[in-house]
């Protein structure tokens, strides 16, 4: 640590876990007065051509003085951060603050040179990348604004580093040194080249997972039984390709073989390489397993093993200890108290998990947290009869367990761009950095569906996550607003996934409805009708129809250029048997390919063989579908699905309309919006906002204290600066006072009540309008004195009056776990007591200010509702897009609220205001890439 002569304490916020391009991990810290031998065994390492590089001459040795120069910072003007791996250093980089002429300076000086090493075995790894994004983090914290470095024209990777970071730079060469000049505010694309190099890391990270060439499997029994031979033979029976090890430490001397899987004491015996180890000893034995591991380079774990933060505060620091170790040597974790992994791709074959059949192969990606809700997806994906024929498969699963380390964050940047994985369907009990999930949500639902079934309640033991304070309605709506299918059970969770995964998706909500029900033709009417869509009049063929008659009628549907989708309802009719099945299943087929850019669903009510021959007409089939139950006894059996040829999607078949229906609900809703994705619009810029002012305003009023509400000047101020007008309201403690006020404002007036229990609450008669002379103001306010007692009691106020329109409040918060989040609603009882209120993540682009205000469901007395006139919506939008611009640009304004926000029909009036400051986070989701602690 630092001694008592340094200026600042040790920044123990700056330390942090990275994943490098390579999958694996380091760790970023700051370099210390205890570094001494770690740098000089580190320089040692490195390669005279390195060095040269580094030193523009022959440096082959670090004098005492360059040790000490290195170890000893300030942690503001003079600042080294390493990467290490196994506690050693593997990268180092440093910056020196510098006045304009180049000299060692200190504050207000914003500019620093700075400079890496990187040892050559680690080169290639994207270490100097991510030491980049940390140096460069921590620089704009300290106040430095621009680097400058200097780099011999050799030292290609160096300038590489530097040149493909996105910031904006100026380069120059003068007496044969490249000197490279940047600024260190982000762009976007710097940004964007951060999230691209994060998702390449981070999917990687997985795949060393997922896809390894060789399995230890940790703490195999002797005997058959227990979770470590279970899983030792799960992966066996699967067919795994790559490298099968049994270890165990009570294995005899000897002993070569356990059931034809190579037997080893310890994974330090195995010869070859490990890629992943499954461990499956008792918690008190998982700390060697893990050095054991870390030693023989082996590139992740599954941790199997409970007793960690599921079983109380001692497990948790239990937990985090396992996660500080394994990241030591660079691996990642799945678990603790994990399901495991399963991977079906014809090459790997992993089934490194406790289910004990490998599912049938598709085109899905499962995430769950639940160990028991895996079990119960992958067992219904797998089973076969009663109707589920197991025709779509999965393609990855991932049970995450206490998710200690690797979470469902992890697992979407890998199926981002996974040509194996076409739909995502994920259990969440909770979400550890929804800012992130919801920035990777977004990018993924351009790609590809994800279906999310989130629980409602707090996190379960074992999850430790930061705790919002919206509704869980609200975080709802914001998942849905980044393309997100928000799904309540776990069965709409696979009704959907199967639709997503074998059918188009729809153009619109015009559905029409066939079938041999009329009875349940209505069902379906209605259920499309509940669900939002627009259903066409069902066509009932009667219970005499045949194949041919089902056949014709869905081809014309389809055909139809007034229908986006088709719902099938059959029921079987008295006498029909097997063979009548399979020509209804083929007829509904061969209807589907005329017109294959439109979605087909069969409702089926099962009195004979119809799901058995759908079962029939796919279980030979290449691929499967199959789907989950439900508790309510219409919805006991899972769907089905009908094969169709390939290149032509497969027909899910449901046993309850409203499961359909809701399925089919969903596809419209993702279609919208993916449509919509693909011009979100852009977040405009106003040449009267004053970021640079506003900017030393909050900062010299944060200089007061760790976080405040500003009295009515500073709002008023902070606010102006952004275009944002707040009509004043002048204390009036006295009659006296009231007039004295009122004769700056000008007349007509309102004297106002702002006692807490009174503020916005006109129907308690708090409040008096248009008070046209002194004669009426004095009388008004001596009615609220005799109302509502003294003065001081009331707190009164006179405010010009604004012209009349529609009362509206506008807010913006920072949420712990949701992020920055713009709020909007009618003043009064909609928002207060009927909770109609819409919400945007900040920053909110011009589309979504548009449909913020159309959102609520009392929008349309904003539009000239029952011959109302219409009120300044383009005003409004206008006020939101700078209040998102004002939280977005200065993160240390954590709530606005803006109450009543008055819309006329030319204009609008802000009559309440107020604003709350406290001190920035060290670390957001805009900052350098880091994994999360929990």
């Amino acid at each position: 640590m630092q001694t008592s002569s340094d200026r600042h304490e040790y920044p123990a916020h700056w330390e942090a876990d990275v994943v490098l391009r390579d999958g694996g991990t380091a760790r970023v810290r700051p370099i210390t007065v205890d570094d001494a031998d770690r740098l000089v065994s580190f320089y040692e390492q490195v390669s005279d051509e390195s060095k040269y590089y580094r030193f523009f001459a022959p440096y082959p040795r670090l004098s005492a003085k360059d040790v000490h120069r290195f170890t000893h910072h300030d942690f503001v003007d003079r600042v080294g951060l390493a990467a290490t791996v196994g506690g050693e250093f593997i990268a180092t980089v440093r910056y020196d603050r510098i006045s304009a002429d180049g000299r060692p300076a200190s504050a207000p000086a914003d500019e620093a040179e700075v400079a890496f090493l990187v040892q050559d075995a680690h080169q290639g790894r994207g270490v100097a990348s991510a030491l980049l994004e940390h140096i460069a983090a921590v620089a704009r914290e300290r106040g430095i604004r621009r680097f400058a470095a200097e780099v011999l024209p050799a030292n290609n990777k160096m300038i590489k580093v530097f040149t493909d970071a996105g910031y904006t730079q100026k380069r120059s060469f003068e007496d044969g040194v490249v000197r490279l000049e940047f600024d260190l505010e982000p762009t976007d694309r710097s940004l964007a080249v951060q999230r691209a190099r994060e998702q390449r890391a981070e999917a990687r990270s997985v795949r060393r997972l997922l896809v390894p060439g060789s399995v230890a499997v940790v703490g195999v029994g002797r005997t058959p039984g227990g979770v470590g031979r279970s899983v030792l033979d799960n992966i066996r029976d699967a067919g795994f390709t790559g490298g099968l090890y049994a270890v165990n430490k009570a294995f005899p001397e000897g002993q070569k073989e356990l059931d034809g899987v190579p037997a080893y004491r310890s994974v330090r015996d195995i010869e070859g390489p490990v890629d992943l180890a499954v461990v499956a000893v008792p918690v008190a034995h998982v700390p060697q397993v893990v050095t054991e591991c870390g030693e023989h380079g082996v590139q992740g774990l599954v941790v199997v093993t409970a007793g960690y933060a599921e079983s109380g505060p001692e497990g948790r620091e239990r937990q985090r200890e396992l996660v500080r170790h394994a990241r030591t040597y660079g691996m990642r974790i799945i678990g603790p108290n994990a399901f495991g992994v399963i991977n079906t791709a014809a090459d790997v074959r992993l089934n490194a998990s406790l289910a004990p059949e490998m599912p049938r192969p598709g085109r899905i990606g499962l995430f769950a947290q639940s160990g028991a809700i895996g079990i119960a997806l992958l067992s219904r994906l797998h089973r076969r009869g009663g109707g589920v024929t197991g025709v779509t498969g999965v393609s990855t699963f991932v049970s995450s367990g206490n998710r200690a380390d690797v979470s469902g964050n992890d697992v979407l940047q890998y199926w981002y761009d996974d040509p194996d994985t076409d739909v995502a369907l994920m259990y969440l009990e909770s979400i550890g950095n929804p800012r992130k999930f919801t920035r990777l949500a977004r990018r993924t639902a351009a790609a590809k569906p994800l279906v999310v079934v989130q629980g409602a309640g707090s996190a379960p033991q074992g999850h430790a996550v930061r705790v919002t304070r919206l509704p869980h309605a609200t975080v709802s709506a914001l998942l849905r607003q980044a393309g997100v299918i928000r799904v309540e059970t776990i069965t709409e969770l696979v009704d959907t996934g199967l639709l997503l995964a074998r059918q188009p998706l729809p153009g619109g909500a015009r559905v029409a409805i066939v079938g041999n029900s009329e009875s349940l033709g209505l069902l379906t009417y209605d259920a499309c009708l509940s669900e939002g869509l627009r259903p066409l009049a069902p066509l009932d063929l009667t219970t005499a129809a045949t194949a041919a008659d089902f056949h014709r009628a869905l081809s014309d549907a389809l055909a139809d250029e007034a229908c986006d989708a088709v719902v099938v309802t059959a029921i079987p009719a008295v006498g029909e048997g097997p063979a009548e099945d399979a020509a209804l299943a083929e007829a509904l087929r061969s209807a589907a390919e005329t017109v294959p850019g439109k979605p087909v669903l069969v409702v089926h009510v099962e009195l004979g063989g119809l799901a058995a021959a759908l079962s029939a007409a796919t279980s030979t089939a290449p691929r499967a579908v199959s789907r989950r139950e439900d508790s309510q006894r219409s919805e006991e059996r899972p769907p089905s699905a009908v094969q169709a040829s390939e290149g032509v999607g497969l027909i899910p078949a449901y046993p309850a309309a409203e499961r359909a229906v809701r399925a089919l609900a969903e596809a419209v809703k993702y279609a919208q919006w993916r449509r919509e994705a693909v011009d979100p619009g852009r977040v405009p810029e106003y040449e009267d906002i004053d970021e640079k002012g506003a900017a030393g305003l909050i900062g010299g009023l944060l200089a007061r204290g760790q976080g405040l509400t500003l009295g009515v000047d500073e709002t008023c101020e902070l606010l102006g600066m952004y275009g944002v007008d707040v009509h004043r309201a002048l204390p009036a403690p006295t009659p006296d006072a009231a007039a004295e006020a009122t004769r700056t404002l000008g007349y007509p007036v309102a004297l106002k009540a702002t006692a807490p229990h009174l503020r916005h609450r006109a129907d308690l008669g708090g409040v008096r309008l248009d008070l046209a002379d002194e004669e009426q103001l004095r009388r008004a306010y001596a009615e609220l004195g005799e109302l509502f007692g003294r003065p001081e009691e009331l707190r009164p106020v006179v405010q010009r009056m604004a012209p009349r329109g529609v009362d509206t409040v506008v807010r913006a918060v920072i949420d712990p776990a949701a992020g920055a989040v713009l709020s909007f609603g009618l003043a009064g009882a909609a928002s207060q007591l009927l909770g109609d209120t819409a919400h945007r993540l900040i920053p909110v682009t011009d589309r979504e200010a548009g449909s913020l205000v159309r959102s609520i469901r009392t929008a349309p007395l904003l539009f000239g509702w029952r011959g109302s006139t219409p009120v300044d919506t383009p005003a409004l939008e206008e006020l939101l897009l700078r209040v998102s611009r004002l939280v977005d640009d200065h993160p240390e304004v954590v709530a606005v609220t803006l109450e009543p926000v008055v819309v006329a029909a030319l204009g609008l009036s802000v009559l309440g205001a107020s604003v709350r400051l406290a001190p920035p986070p060290v670390r957001d989701d805009l900052g350098p890439r880091t994994l999360p602690v929990y």
